[in-house]
């Protein structure tokens, strides 16, 4: 199994490119299952749950192409089309790899009026139902089951029809799926409390140059007129908003100086606001957001909420930029119960990291000492790399695979401003 090696110390300097973003991308794939002509992504990112949800896709019908990145763009253009649909069932050896296959299932509801799919897998980062995704659907007219792990669900009349559901807590990923179920019902269909994360707006934006009719778009209610039938377009996903902050966290923790190319300050002024909080100097230029840092970074307070609130995937980060800070700083995780899986192997580097239920407190300390950690999840792992990067001594990540579903070409870009680090192969 590969590894990642760091030998810390290195401050970063230099520029480094935003990919598209893994969530965007996740949301919009599925929308090519919605239509039977070509939907072509720009600025898709090369990541393992990309190519996962491909295969998804091809299991269903869908056919997809990849051509090398344009010159405007860092990642690759695929073009799916779902000409006819040949299954409208989503097995549980795909879905069980990754928590987003979740998502054919508005789409499959509406374009075939039925669906059948595993319940799904993914991070094991805290409880992570879909009951919401299922009520939503309810609301507009689903009839759903559920049976020997699989979901089951029918329009009966082969359409969904108008209706309103109003969401009792915010979800992403129950938003998304209610929103590409919509696009293509019978009358009327309106969404409360939605979700409103920059990826929604891009997955609505996506689905209006199909040719859908949603208004409302980047606010918490969504008012979606179902039409007829979606035609194909062309379309480019949105830079990563969660890779930039990362890497924007990579530069606070090693006293750097970066230009995150590509990142847009509008997608994530709640990370940029903590970034500022904690003495960083930040900056809109031509072509991104600089990051940069003179000295310790101050203690920050730091609470986990929906958008534009601060995001749960910047909270691992965050707190192993906190590490070495020159005060004690609070971390609150509000969205999952179970997302401090970290913590265990930053104190093997040497972190003063107390956890209390759902809060955490990290002093900062005197320095890192490289050693042998273990990713447990996605964002878990770039915070041991964040903190690999200024250790002092040879840092070893384990369980790269994790790392491999979010960051594209990590060692690469890192590389490239001044990190020593490298990928060590298995055998």
């Amino acid at each position: 199994m590969d590894q990642i090696v760091i030998r810390g110390g290195q401050r970063l300097k230099g520029r480094i490119p935003i990919s598209g973003a893994k969530n965007a991308a996740l949301t919009l794939l599925p929308c090519a299952l919605l239509t039977d002509e070509p939907l072509t992504l720009r600025n898709l990112p090369r990541l393992a749950d990309v190519d996962g949800f491909g295969h998804l896709l091809n299991q269903l019908g869908c056919s997809t192409t990849i051509e090398g990145s344009r010159p405007e763009d860092f990642g690759r253009v695929m073009t799916a089309r779902t000409t006819t649909l040949t299954s409208t069932v989503a097995p549980y050896d795909i879905v069980r790899k990754m928590r987003a296959s979740i998502l054919v299932l508005g789409p499959l509801l509406a374009r075939a009026g039925e669906a059948t799919v595993s319940l799904p897998g993914g991070c094991a980062i805290g409880n992570r139902p879909i009951d919401l995704h299922l009520k939503a659907l309810e609301a507009f007219g689903a009839e759903i089951e559920l049976a020997s792990g699989y979901v089951k669900a029918v329009a009966p009349g082969g359409r969904l029809k108008g209706g309103k559901f109003t969401f009792p807590v915010v979800s992403v990923g129950a938003t998304e799926n209610a929103v590409m179920a919509a696009v293509l019902a019978q009358g009327t269909c309106v969404l409360e409390n939605a979700a409103r994360e920059p990826e929604i707006v891009d997955l609505c934006n996506c689905l209006v140059a199909m040719g859908a009719s949603i208004d409302g778009i980047g606010t918490e209610t969504l008012t979606i007129e179902g039409v007829d039938r979606l035609h194909g377009a062309t379309y480019r996903v949105m830079a990563d908003r969660i890779e930039a902050g990362s890497y924007a966290c990579a530069a606070v923790i090693t006293e750097g100086d970066v230009e995150l190319v590509g990142a847009k300050a509008s997608e994530m002024e709640a990370t940029l606001s903590a970034l500022r909080q904690a003495g960083a100097t930040v900056e809109e230029s031509k072509t991104g957001i600089r990051v940069a840092m003179s000295g310790r970074a101050d203690p920050v307070t730091l609470s986990t909420a929906p958008y534009p609130g601060f995001a749960t995937d910047m909270q691992a980060q965050f707190m192993a930029m906190a590490t070495l800070g020159s005060g004690a700083s609070l971390f609150t995780e509000t969205i999952f119960e179970n997302r401090y899986m970290h913590v265990p192997e930053l104190a093997r580097m040497g972190c003063d990291i107390d956890v209390r239920g759902r809060s955490a407190v990290v002093r900062g300390v005197d320095h890192l000492v490289g050693a042998p950690v273990m990713a447990t999840d996605l964002r878990a792992s770039m915070s041991l790399i964040i903190a690999g990067l200024a250790a002092q001594g040879t840092t070893e990540v384990n369980r790269v695979y994790h790392l491999d579903r979010g960051y594209e070409r990590l060692e690469e870009k890192l590389q490239a401003v001044g990190a020593d680090i490298e990928r060590i192969s298995a055998g």
